[in-house]
């Protein structure tokens, strides 16, 4: 899931793939802008087939907190 999400965010931001953790966060370490951060993750919506609640994507601030959300969606 963690090499998948390093891959998509390469496709919205400019960042080193190798140069993303889990503790990069999307809007200060990344530079994602609100609109890009809903896009992707109606990407993944669509790639992994689950549905996101706006509630809980706004407490995501960081890689490893959306692995850990998406990977609760899957199971």
């Amino acid at each position: 899931m963690f090499d998948q999400l390093k891959e998509l965010i390469c496709n919205y931001v400019e960042v080193d793939a190798d140069s993303i953790t889990e503790d990069s966060r999307f809007i200060e370490d990344l530079g994602f802008n609100s609109y890009d951060f809903m896009s992707l993750l109606g990407e993944l919506e669509e790639i992994l087939e689950v549905q996101v609640s706006e509630e809980e994507v706004i407490k995501l601030s960081t890689v490893g907190d959306a692995v850990k959300y998406l990977e609760s969606l899957k199971k």
